[in-house]
Formats: C-alpha cells, structure tokens, sequence
C-alpha cells in the first residue's frame, strides 16, 4: 500500500513444499513422506505452478499489498 501513489503493486507468493533440485537430492522414501503431509493435493508443488501463480498475479492489476499461500493448505503443526 506504501507505494500504491506511486503505481506499484506488491505481492508476495509463500511457497509450501516444491519439487525442486533440493529436493530431489533427499531420498524417494523422504520425499513421499514429505508429501503425504500436504491436505490437499497431497503432493510436491510444481515449479511450473508457482509460475502460473507469478503470471496471475502480473496479470491481474487489483492484485496488490497481498501475500498469497501456495502450499496445499500445508500447515506447521502446533508445538
């Protein structure tokens, strides 16, 4: 919002857990636990989904002073 006057818009994607090089150095068994823990879809995001989502967010110009979830409804458990 601080910016708006000056026309720029802020956005902010926070990832859950991608199917990334990183990831893919951890073993199969690590990884599928990994996903289980994600409610819905119950797997590894895509790389190609957070750029689907970086595309939305250019593309739609009332987007602004947001900070977006792409995570599968993954949450941290309560300690």
């Amino acid at each position: 919002r601080d910016l708006s006057a000056l026309g720029i818009r802020v956005c902010a994607i926070a990832p859950g857990l991608f199917d990334t090089p990183m990831m893919q150095g951890l073993p199969e068994q690590v990884r599928n636990d990994l996903a289980a823990t994600v409610p819905f879809p119950s797997r590894l995001g895509n790389p190609d989904e957070f750029a689907h989502l970086a595309q939305t967010i250019i593309d739609n110009p009332l987007l602004n002073g947001e900070v977006i979830r792409l995570d599968g409804a993954l949450r941290m458990k309560p300690s």
